[in-house]
Protein backbone atom coordinates (compact mmCIF):
# COMPACT_ATOMS: atom_id res chain seq x y z
CA UNK A 1 0.00 0.00 0.00
CA UNK A 2 1.31 3.12 -0.91
CA UNK A 3 1.82 6.36 1.17
CA UNK A 4 1.94 9.06 -0.66
CA UNK A 5 3.42 12.50 -0.18
CA UNK A 6 3.85 15.74 -2.68
CA UNK A 7 6.69 16.82 -5.00
CA UNK A 8 5.89 20.25 -6.94
CA UNK A 9 2.16 19.36 -6.62
CA UNK A 10 2.24 16.12 -7.73
CA UNK A 11 1.37 13.41 -5.39
CA UNK A 12 4.10 10.73 -5.25
CA UNK A 13 4.40 6.91 -3.32
CA UNK A 14 7.07 8.17 -0.30
CA UNK A 15 6.70 4.71 0.89
CA UNK A 16 4.95 1.52 0.54
CA UNK A 17 3.37 0.24 4.21
CA UNK A 18 3.39 -3.45 4.71
CA UNK A 19 -0.66 -3.61 5.53
CA UNK A 20 -3.66 -1.24 5.13
CA UNK A 21 -3.19 -1.06 9.00
CA UNK A 22 0.22 0.50 8.78
CA UNK A 23 -0.17 4.13 10.77
CA UNK A 24 3.16 6.04 10.54
CA UNK A 25 2.95 8.27 13.79
CA UNK A 26 3.95 11.86 13.03
CA UNK A 27 7.25 13.33 14.06
CA UNK A 28 9.74 15.84 13.51
CA UNK A 29 12.31 13.06 14.04
CA UNK A 30 13.20 9.40 12.48
CA UNK A 31 9.78 7.72 11.94
CA UNK A 32 8.30 4.52 12.52
CA UNK A 33 8.52 4.07 8.76
CA UNK A 34 12.20 4.51 8.90
CA UNK A 35 12.59 0.41 8.57
CA UNK A 36 10.31 0.13 5.99
CA UNK A 37 12.23 2.81 3.66
CA UNK A 38 15.28 0.80 4.62
CA UNK A 39 14.47 -2.34 3.05
CA UNK A 40 13.17 -0.09 0.16
CA UNK A 41 16.47 1.12 -0.22
CA UNK A 42 18.02 -2.45 0.30
CA UNK A 43 15.88 -3.82 -2.56
CA UNK A 44 17.04 -0.88 -4.80
CA UNK A 45 21.36 -1.25 -3.97
CA UNK A 46 21.00 -5.18 -3.94
CA UNK A 47 18.06 -6.44 -6.68
CA UNK A 48 16.09 -4.25 -8.54
CA UNK A 49 13.54 -0.96 -7.12
CA UNK A 50 10.87 0.15 -9.33
CA UNK A 51 10.13 3.73 -8.95
CA UNK A 52 6.41 5.48 -10.07
CA UNK A 53 7.27 8.71 -10.92
CA UNK A 54 4.19 8.66 -12.77
CA UNK A 55 3.72 12.81 -12.42
CA UNK A 56 6.26 12.62 -15.14
CA UNK A 57 4.82 9.68 -17.05
CA UNK A 58 7.80 7.66 -16.46
CA UNK A 59 9.25 4.76 -14.54
CA UNK A 60 12.66 4.23 -13.06
CA UNK A 61 14.15 1.07 -12.88
CA UNK A 62 17.61 0.79 -10.49
CA UNK A 63 19.69 -1.45 -8.92
CA UNK A 64 22.52 -4.02 -9.57
CA UNK A 65 19.90 -6.17 -11.34
CA UNK A 66 18.35 -3.83 -13.40
CA UNK A 67 20.37 -4.97 -16.54
CA UNK A 68 18.90 -8.71 -15.73
CA UNK A 69 15.65 -7.30 -15.99
CA UNK A 70 16.46 -5.23 -19.13
CA UNK A 71 17.30 -8.44 -20.57
CA UNK A 72 14.08 -9.68 -20.39
CA UNK A 73 12.11 -6.84 -21.46
CA UNK A 74 14.15 -5.16 -24.21
CA UNK A 75 17.65 -4.99 -25.79
CA UNK A 76 21.27 -3.58 -24.10
CA UNK A 77 21.19 0.28 -23.90
CA UNK A 78 24.89 1.95 -23.06
CA UNK A 79 25.50 4.12 -20.41
CA UNK A 80 23.74 7.55 -20.92
CA UNK A 81 22.39 6.34 -24.16
CA UNK A 82 18.65 7.52 -24.93
CA UNK A 83 16.35 4.88 -27.42
CA UNK A 84 12.77 3.68 -28.67
CA UNK A 85 11.91 0.34 -28.02
CA UNK A 86 8.57 -1.48 -27.50
CA UNK A 87 7.91 -3.61 -24.25
CA UNK A 88 4.92 -5.53 -24.65
CA UNK A 89 2.30 -4.09 -26.05
CA UNK A 90 3.44 -0.03 -25.29
CA UNK A 91 6.56 1.84 -27.43
CA UNK A 92 8.88 3.59 -24.56
CA UNK A 93 11.23 6.27 -24.63
CA UNK A 94 14.37 4.65 -22.44
CA UNK A 95 17.17 6.26 -21.06
CA UNK A 96 19.89 4.70 -19.73
CA UNK A 97 20.72 6.96 -16.28
CA UNK A 98 19.69 6.91 -12.76
CA UNK A 99 19.49 9.18 -10.11
CA UNK A 100 20.20 6.20 -7.88
CA UNK A 101 23.81 5.89 -7.84
CA UNK A 102 23.03 2.33 -9.40
CA UNK A 103 22.30 0.92 -12.56
CA UNK A 104 19.09 2.24 -13.91
CA UNK A 105 16.99 3.04 -16.89
CA UNK A 106 13.83 5.79 -16.96
CA UNK A 107 11.19 4.42 -19.05
CA UNK A 108 9.00 6.85 -20.54
CA UNK A 109 5.21 6.56 -22.07
CA UNK A 110 2.23 8.31 -22.42
CA UNK A 111 -0.03 8.74 -19.48
CA UNK A 112 -2.89 6.82 -20.90
CA UNK A 113 -0.68 3.54 -20.91
CA UNK A 114 0.94 3.82 -17.61
CA UNK A 115 -1.20 1.10 -15.64
CA UNK A 116 0.34 -1.40 -18.99
CA UNK A 117 3.54 -0.39 -18.38
CA UNK A 118 3.59 -1.39 -15.10
CA UNK A 119 2.09 -4.33 -14.73
CA UNK A 120 4.39 -5.29 -17.60
CA UNK A 121 7.51 -3.64 -15.62
CA UNK A 122 6.31 -5.98 -12.46
CA UNK A 123 6.16 -9.40 -14.87
CA UNK A 124 9.14 -8.58 -16.20
CA UNK A 125 10.75 -8.52 -12.00
CA UNK A 126 9.43 -11.83 -11.02
CA UNK A 127 12.27 -14.20 -9.20
CA UNK A 128 14.53 -11.25 -9.39
CA UNK A 129 13.63 -9.35 -6.41
CA UNK A 130 11.89 -6.48 -7.61
CA UNK A 131 10.11 -4.45 -5.23
CA UNK A 132 8.39 -1.14 -5.73
CA UNK A 133 10.00 1.67 -4.38
CA UNK A 134 8.98 5.36 -2.83
CA UNK A 135 10.72 9.06 -2.70
CA UNK A 136 11.90 8.15 0.83
CA UNK A 137 14.41 5.60 -0.18
CA UNK A 138 15.06 7.70 -3.45
CA UNK A 139 16.64 10.79 -1.06
CA UNK A 140 18.70 8.04 0.85
CA UNK A 141 20.07 6.76 -2.36
CA UNK A 142 20.71 10.25 -3.58
CA UNK A 143 22.33 11.53 -0.97
CA UNK A 144 24.60 8.67 -0.57
CA UNK A 145 25.41 9.83 -4.82
CA UNK A 146 25.78 13.74 -3.67
CA UNK A 147 23.52 13.82 -6.18
CA UNK A 148 21.41 16.72 -5.88
CA UNK A 149 17.84 17.98 -7.38
CA UNK A 150 15.74 20.46 -8.96
CA UNK A 151 13.75 22.61 -5.80
CA UNK A 152 16.59 21.80 -3.48
CA UNK A 153 19.86 22.01 -4.63
CA UNK A 154 19.34 23.89 -8.20
CA UNK A 155 17.00 26.29 -8.20
CA UNK A 156 16.94 29.72 -9.92
CA UNK A 157 18.43 31.31 -7.33
CA UNK A 158 21.68 29.64 -7.70
CA UNK A 159 24.36 29.94 -10.17
CA UNK A 160 26.16 27.12 -11.91
CA UNK A 161 29.27 27.75 -10.35
CA UNK A 162 27.90 27.43 -6.83
CA UNK A 163 26.24 23.99 -7.61
CA UNK A 164 29.13 22.51 -9.98
CA UNK A 165 26.40 22.80 -12.91
CA UNK A 166 29.47 24.68 -14.72
CA UNK A 167 31.07 21.81 -15.83
CA UNK A 168 28.37 21.33 -18.03
CA UNK A 169 28.72 24.46 -19.45
CA UNK A 170 30.17 24.51 -23.21
CA UNK A 171 32.01 27.59 -23.12
CA UNK A 172 32.02 27.86 -26.74
CA UNK A 173 29.09 27.03 -27.99
CA UNK A 174 28.77 31.26 -28.66
CA UNK A 175 25.86 33.29 -26.91
CA UNK A 176 23.06 31.84 -24.28
CA UNK A 177 20.85 33.52 -22.08
CA UNK A 178 23.33 34.22 -18.69
CA UNK A 179 26.23 33.83 -20.67
CA UNK A 180 28.20 36.93 -19.62
CA UNK A 181 26.83 36.25 -15.61
CA UNK A 182 28.64 32.83 -15.85
CA UNK A 183 31.30 34.02 -17.22
CA UNK A 184 32.14 36.85 -14.48
CA UNK A 185 31.55 34.04 -12.12
CA UNK A 186 34.04 31.55 -14.03
CA UNK A 187 36.68 34.45 -14.65
CA UNK A 188 36.49 36.35 -11.10
CA UNK A 189 36.74 35.51 -7.42
CA UNK A 190 33.74 32.49 -7.52
CA UNK A 191 30.78 32.04 -6.18
CA UNK A 192 30.54 33.38 -2.33
CA UNK A 193 29.17 29.45 -1.60
CA UNK A 194 29.38 26.20 -3.13
CA UNK A 195 27.34 22.94 -2.23
CA UNK A 196 29.11 20.29 0.17
CA UNK A 197 28.02 17.05 1.30
CA UNK A 198 28.06 17.11 5.61
CA UNK A 199 28.12 14.32 7.80
CA UNK A 200 26.35 14.69 10.62
CA UNK A 201 26.08 13.53 14.24
CA UNK A 202 22.48 12.90 14.61
CA UNK A 203 21.22 9.90 16.55
CA UNK A 204 17.45 10.05 15.54
CA UNK A 205 16.85 12.96 13.59
CA UNK A 206 17.81 14.17 10.24
CA UNK A 207 18.45 17.51 8.15
CA UNK A 208 15.59 18.10 6.10
CA UNK A 209 16.39 21.62 4.44
CA UNK A 210 17.10 25.14 5.13
CA UNK A 211 18.69 24.41 8.48
CA UNK A 212 21.26 26.71 9.51
CA UNK A 213 24.74 25.57 9.29
CA UNK A 214 27.38 27.39 11.80
CA UNK A 215 31.42 27.82 12.56
CA UNK A 216 32.17 28.82 15.81
CA UNK A 217 29.08 30.72 16.40
CA UNK A 218 28.81 32.13 13.00
CA UNK A 219 25.96 31.17 10.04
CA UNK A 220 27.87 29.88 7.04
CA UNK A 221 25.32 28.27 5.07
CA UNK A 222 21.88 26.34 5.02
CA UNK A 223 20.82 22.89 4.20
CA UNK A 224 19.34 22.07 0.58
CA UNK A 225 18.31 18.67 1.50
CA UNK A 226 19.10 15.84 3.80
CA UNK A 227 18.06 12.12 5.22
CA UNK A 228 19.88 9.06 6.53
CA UNK A 229 22.71 7.23 4.33
CA UNK A 230 20.98 3.39 4.87
CA UNK A 231 24.45 1.94 2.96
CA UNK A 232 26.91 3.93 4.76
CA UNK A 233 25.20 4.04 8.34
CA UNK A 234 25.37 8.09 8.37
CA UNK A 235 23.47 10.95 8.65
CA UNK A 236 23.91 13.23 5.09
CA UNK A 237 23.17 16.41 4.21
CA UNK A 238 23.92 18.78 1.66
CA UNK A 239 24.27 22.39 1.83
CA UNK A 240 25.43 25.42 0.60
CA UNK A 241 28.20 27.18 2.99
CA UNK A 242 31.08 29.40 2.41
CA UNK A 243 33.76 28.89 0.36
CA UNK A 244 35.94 29.00 3.11
CA UNK A 245 34.16 26.22 4.88
CA UNK A 246 33.96 24.21 2.11
CA UNK A 247 37.55 22.04 2.09
CA UNK A 248 36.67 18.46 3.15
CA UNK A 249 37.08 17.74 6.72
CA UNK A 250 35.93 21.64 7.90
CA UNK A 251 34.34 21.19 10.88
CA UNK A 252 30.80 22.51 11.79
CA UNK A 253 27.60 21.94 13.58
CA UNK A 254 23.79 22.03 12.02
CA UNK A 255 20.43 22.84 13.78
CA UNK A 256 18.00 19.80 13.40
CA UNK A 257 15.14 19.59 15.61
CA UNK A 258 15.81 22.08 18.37
CA UNK A 259 19.73 20.48 18.55
CA UNK A 260 22.59 21.81 17.56
CA UNK A 261 25.08 18.74 16.13
CA UNK A 262 28.54 18.87 14.89
CA UNK A 263 29.03 18.07 11.22
CA UNK A 264 31.60 17.35 9.13
CA UNK A 265 32.45 18.35 5.14
CA UNK A 266 33.10 15.02 3.60
CA UNK A 267 34.04 14.34 0.09
CA UNK A 268 31.40 13.81 -2.33
CA UNK A 269 29.68 10.46 -2.81
CA UNK A 270 30.02 8.69 0.49
CA UNK A 271 28.73 5.55 -1.10
CA UNK A 272 30.56 4.27 -4.37
CA UNK A 273 32.57 7.03 -5.41
CA UNK A 274 33.64 5.88 -8.39
CA UNK A 275 30.25 5.58 -10.01
CA UNK A 276 31.17 1.78 -11.03
CA UNK A 277 27.49 0.29 -9.93
CA UNK A 278 25.89 3.49 -12.19
CA UNK A 279 28.16 2.82 -15.48
CA UNK A 280 28.50 -1.23 -15.36
CA UNK A 281 27.91 -3.38 -17.88
CA UNK A 282 24.44 -2.91 -19.41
Amino acid sequence: MPLGGASWGLEVPLYFAPSPEFIEKPTLKRSNAHQIVAAEYKAVRTAVGLLDISGFSRFQVPGPDAAVWLDRVLADLLFMGCATFDIGLIRAKVGRLSVTGELGYEIHCAAAEHIMLRRALIDAGAGLGLREVGFNALLSLRLEKSFGIWNAEFTQGYTPGMTGMDRWIDWDKGDFIGREAALRERDGPGPAQVLVTLELDAADADASGFEPVWRDGERVGFVTSGGYGHSVNRSLAMALVDRAQAEVGAHLTVHVVGAELTARVIAPSPHDPSGSAMRGKA
